[in-house]
């Protein structure tokens, strides 16, 4: 049914200025589409849709993860642009720095300016 169709991650922001500002200019992502009810971010052949909304920042899991070659590289390039880094003591196998490994999955998790959990994981 959905398996060969592109998803797309939809993110609660308070500050349209902001999230334009960190997805655009911090993340690298090109802005598509954008309307009243919210803008699209084009990331490969998906996305993100960020939209204003009184509930931004309250969803406690990972809302959004890229899959990405190298995960150490990705995040000091980010950290250079000023992200900051989760750092969860409960998961499983080690930290090395800013990122977790579990098995030969390694993983790094970061916010977006209302709280948002985004993550960066080796493609699986």
């Amino acid at each position: 049914m959905l398996g060969s169709n592109n998803v797309c991650a939809c993110l609660a922001v308070k500050d349209m200025d902001a999230a334009a500002k960190f997805y655009g200019e911090t993340l690298g992502l090109e802005k598509g589409m954008e309307m009243p009810g919210g803008t699209f971010f084009k990331s490969g052949n998906s996305g993100v849709f960020v939209y204003p909304s009184q509930y931004a920042g309250t969803n406690k899991a990972t809302a959004a993860s890229w899959m990405v070659d190298d995960v150490e590289a990705e995040a000091k390039a980010l950290k250079d642009k000023g992200v900051s880094f989760e750092q969860y003591d409960d998961l499983p196998g080690k930290r090395e720095g800013d990122v977790h490994i579990i098995g030969d999955m390694k993983s790094a998790w970061f916010k977006d300016p209302d709280g948002n959990i985004l993550n960066l994981v080796n493609g699986m």
